[in-house]
């Protein structure tokens, strides 16, 4: 049994946000008990629903299949995202202004998130 002291994990409070299973969105935290997996209801029901369908087959439970669309959306998304780290790293180069620099990182921010976003 462990003592609840102020370094202990068992007293830690959690800090960073932990993204759902299923979709990648931020899973609220509830504060006690097990962390949830899943941001809601209806992105369980899916993620049981994959694993019931790939259950007795050759796929991993843990595999992700993607269409053929969705596989090059994806890359889209990670092109952008290295253009815009690109952007950043020319601008810097180059001497950009603070501003200029401030709207660059928003930019590839944004594509960072984009490209996160891939179920």
């Amino acid at each position: 049994m462990t003592s609840a002291t102020p370094g202990n994990s068992a007293t830690r409070r959690r800090t960073r946000a932990q993204p759902c299973r299923w979709c990648g969105r931020e899973v609220p935290d509830a504060g006690m008990g097990r962390r949830r997996q899943y941001c809601r209801q209806s992105c369980r029901q899916r993620a049981y629903e994959q694993r019931a369908q790939v259950k007795g087959t050759s796929v991993a439970p843990d595999a992700v299949v993607l269409s053929a669309e969705e596989a090059a959306d994806l890359s889209d998304r990670l092109f952008q995202l290295r253009c815009a780290a690109e952007d950043v790293t020319t601008a810097v180069q180059e001497g950009a202004t603070g501003a200029e620099l401030l709207a660059l990182c928003q930019d590839l921010l944004d594509a960072a998130k984009a490209a996160d976003g891939w179920r």
